[in-house]
């Protein structure tokens, strides 16, 4: 018998009854309706994020509860309802969303594994697809689910640092992400005020200038020297929220901007639609929050009620007395003061050439020797002035072209073309459009070959040549001694220009499932299975790896097991 597994499942039978036991806390749902969840686990709730932290290009869209450093804790549905989707997937690992019946929905991300029939369904999909990426949509009465009842184990599988669950919350009749925290607000302890750590100044191209200068420029919460400006300048601010008995530091729900006593600006990150997640890189500089919407941003979170989009016209030689509110999703306040004065200063107008200036609310165009770009309407935030500059270096199969000196976002993918000054491979998959940091290294854009040209999709204005990749990925056999013991093969796979496409593990000659659990260490792992490699014998293990120019590496291995 298998007593492992009949110790596993009494404890998970008993978690469910003891979590159905529990009652579950209300929340209003869309001013009308009642909604009523049980928290995820039975253990204190304290969190590693909160919702709609600023990260690369999006908002966290849920909650990060912490596991206490470890895996295997065992996540409950947080009300009645069904599981509506399933999936493996190297971004965010083992992911189980719900669907309950009171009008939301829920993502579960980061899970260590499945349980019970779910689990052994993915198990054999994978087998059958012959990947470990896979999805199942089931029926709605597939798999129903009561409020308490253990629907999964937590982890840290995905693109995850540590240990943590991973809840994503939906609005089913708007498909709005919406702050999860509002319905576990009895079981948070939390009296910490937001704090502020900065602030910056944006005075606005060709119209505004701070302490005799065109450029943005941050200053502390209190500056020690008096700041000046004139004309017409934004205002962004550094501050965290933070929480009682943990040392991390969250976004921050609530900003509010006043000056001379009245409001001109307030930012509500309650809630946003998946769509709206790019508008994070218009209203964000680095990790401070605007506090003013450029004309191409429609981030619904953003309120500016002084009719100029919540800019402020510096335009007397006076004190500007500035008040920022900092409030948490628990209703914790605190405030920040400051003072600008006014400065009659002299301001230049923006020297540009016609060709590089885009415009926000127009298609733009930009064509040079062996560069072709088009900037569709909706795609800019704001008017830019492209720094553009071409430089050739020696050798090289295109000129390196700037577009502009620092990567400006864009709210979508636009169509680029680079020519090749010299096309020196037969084989045109080599080939690969490269981003070029600002010392000089490359990193992968992709791209497809041709007439000479290679043509890609970028989502910023940035630096960009072409590259040629031929050298195969590296297979590298990780602690191979004790793969006997443990019963896992774990490789790692490497490539320096254009990473691993594709990977694919046999053991005998037979598939054999790898994954990559964890993005961060990128390690393939097979958990040797008895179903499938015939234990007590000396076994042949071949991994294979592609890299994204069609590079292709295989290895083979021996072991014991």
């Amino acid at each position: 018998m298998d007593y492992k597994n009949i110790k596993r499942s009494i404890l998970l039978s008993f978690l469910f009854f003891a979590g159905s036991m529990q009652g579950g806390y209300a929340q209003e749902a869309s001013g009308t309706e009642t909604a009523s969840f049980v928290p995820p686990f039975d253990f204190p709730i304290t969190f590693s994020g909160n919702f709609g932290e600023i990260r690369a290009n999006h908002f966290h869209g849920g909650l990060d509860f912490k596991t206490g450093g470890a895996i295997g804790k065992p996540v409950r549905a947080l009300a009645d309802g069904y599981i509506s989707r399933i999936r493996v997937t190297h971004g965010s690992g083992y992911v189980l969303d719900v669907a309950y019946d009171s009008g939301y929905s829920t993502i579960n991300r980061h899970l260590s594994a499945f349980v019970g029939d779910v689990a052994r369904r993915v198990k054999a999909l994978q087998y059958e697809q012959e990947s470990w990426e896979v999805e199942i949509t089931p029926e709605p009465g597939e798999y129903p689910v009561k409020a308490g009842q253990v629907i999964a184990l937590s982890g840290n599988t995905g693109y995850s640092f540590g240990p943590h669950l991973h809840l994503d919350m939906i609005e089913s009749a708007t498909g709005d992400y919406i702050d999860p925290l509002p319905f576990f607000m009895e079981k948070v302890k939390d009296t910490v005020a937001p704090r502020a750590e900065g602030i910056m100044l944006f005075p606005q191209p060709g119209r505004g200038t701070v302490n005799g200068k065109q450029s943005r420029q941050a200053f502390p919460v209190r500056p020690a020297k008096p700041v000046t400006a004139w004309g017409l300048i934004g205002v962004g601010i550094r501050a965290y929220d933070h929480m009682n008995g943990v040392g991390n530091r969250y976004g921050v729900h609530t900003v509010i901007l006043e000056v001379d006593g009245e409001e001109v600006f307030r930012s509500v990150v309650d809630r946003f639609a998946y769509e709206e997640n790019r508008y994070i890189n218009s209203w964000t500089h680095g990790q401070y929050m605007k506090s003013f919407i450029e004309p191409g941003n429609r981030l619904r979170m953003l309120h500016a009620s002084n009719g100029n989009r919540g800019l402020v016209e510096i335009d007397e030689e006076r004190p500007y007395r500035f008040v920022y509110t900092l409030s948490d999703a628990l209703g914790n306040t605190s405030k920040v003061r400051f003072t600008v004065q006014g400065k009659k200063t002299r301001i230049l107008p923006v020297e540009h050439r016609e060709k590089y200036a885009f415009k926000w609310d127009k298609t733009n165009y930009l064509q040079e020797p062996g560069l072709e770009l088009v900037v569709p309407r909706g795609m800019l935030y704001d008017d830019v002035w492209l720094d553009y500059a071409v430089r050739a270096d020696s050798g090289d199969v295109a000129f390196t072209y700037q577009l502009n000196d620092k990567r400006i976002p864009m709210h979508g993918a636009c169509e680029m073309r680079i020519g090749l000054r010299r096309d020196c491979l037969d084989d045109k998959s080599k080939y690969y459009v490269a981003g070029v940091t600002a010392k000089g290294g490359k990193y992968s854009i992709g791209g497809t070959y041709e007439d000479g040209f290679m043509k890609v999709r970028i989502r910023d204005l940035a630096t960009y040549t072409v590259a040629v990749d031929t050298v195969p990925p590296e297979i590298i056999p990780v602690n191979p001694q004790q793969w006997r013991r443990t019963g896992r093969i774990v490789f790692k796979a490497k490539d320096k220009q254009t990473g691993i496409s594709s990977y694919r593990g046999t053991i005998d000659g037979k598939y054999a499932l790898f994954g990559k659990p964890n993005s961060i260490s990128g390690n393939l792992v097979c958990e040797l299975d008895p179903e499938h490699v015939k234990k007590g014998g000396r076994h042949t293990v071949e991994m294979t790896v592609t890299d994204g120019c069609g590079n292709l590496t295989a290895r083979q291995f021996h072991f014991v097991w």
